[in-house]
């Protein structure tokens, strides 16, 4: 059984620790989208990693709004409690990064979350963002999504979290295009920044390694990105390319195409040192423009 959102104490956390990035290729057969997550999650906790981060949509990506909706589960579900008791089994925490979530308002909106869950090596829920910013694009002859018209947004920033590798602030796929957002977080408190992502073809190719690094070095953190890759089904396919950016912006470890696994040290005092010999958190002009990301007064 699910087990409710809590606090975790904070934790000393040793100046390198091992996370691993699964990359996979969802379709709308939750179970062979299970069988893939776990294989890679064992894997992973395997070879010594303390975190293991899965992309938007490990839990299924479906063809269209309609069977998204029919497939979404609210979280004291049969999906997450497999993914709890793994965690629990393998002794790892997951970062589970887009799970189509009924929440408790779907009786009255018919719509559903985008919810990256946090999972610790016990199988609680430390943590649950809802994406706020949702992919409404049209790329003439390329793409065209619209999540807002089965998808709430969800209401608020979610403060970074305590873990094995660091402090660890949540997003979603689109909310990298915002750096706001990831400014926000790094104010809090965060080391490491999760976009988990399912980026389109096009997007991808154009934006998503330069918008990852950006993000690493205005923020001094590091940034793991889970990707989705490959063909879903017959109408949606996916950029892959799932990395992790240190806080100098530097690519550390990268999947490319196909399912798989990449896996990185986080350097805390890496980390340090490069905040120190930068400080551009105190360097920000706040009388000029504001704290990009603070909630509005």
């Amino acid at each position: 059984t699910p087990v409710p959102p809590h606090s975790p104490p904070t934790m000393s956390v040793p100046p390198r620790a091992v996370v691993a990035v699964a990359q996979v290729t969802s379709t709308p057969d939750k179970e062979h989208n299970w069988l893939q997550c776990s294989a890679l999650v064992r894997e992973a906790a395997g070879r010594g990693a303390r975190l293991v981060f899965l992309p938007e949509g490990f839990d299924f990506i479906g063809t269209g709004p309609e069977q998204s909706l029919s497939l979404a589960e609210p979280l004291h579900s049969h999906t997450l409690g497999r993914y709890q008791h793994l965690a629990r089994e393998c002794d790892v925490w997951l970062s589970l990064g887009g799970f189509h979530e009924r929440g408790p308002d779907w009786d009255t909106t018919g719509r559903i979350y985008n919810c990256h869950i946090l999972l610790d090596n016990s199988g609680a829920v430390v943590a649950t963002y809802r994406k706020t910013h949702l992919f409404d694009v049209e790329l003439p002859g390329s793409v065209s999504l619209r999540e807002s018209s089965f998808t709430n947004p969800g209401p608020a920033i979610v403060p970074p979290v305590d873990t094995p590798v660091g402090k660890l602030g949540l997003a979603v796929c689109y909310d990298l295009r915002f750096p706001e957002l990831a400014l926000a977080l790094r104010g809090a408190g965060a080391q490491i920044l999760a976009y988990p992502s399912a980026f389109t073809v096009p997007t991808g190719a154009a934006h998503w390694e330069v918008l990852l690094r950006a993000r690493a070095i205005e923020c001094q953190s590091y940034v793991v990105a889970a990707a989705q890759t490959g063909r879903h089904h017959e109408g949606r396919v996916s950029f892959g390319h799932s990395l992790v950016a240190d806080p100098w912006g530097t690519v550390v470890a990268q999947c490319h195409e196909g399912p798989g696994l990449c896996f990185a040290d986080i350097d805390l005092e890496f980390l340090e040192r490069v905040r120190r010999d930068i400080p551009v958190q105190g360097h920000r002009r706040t009388d000029l423009y504001g704290c990009p990301g603070a909630p509005a007064s």
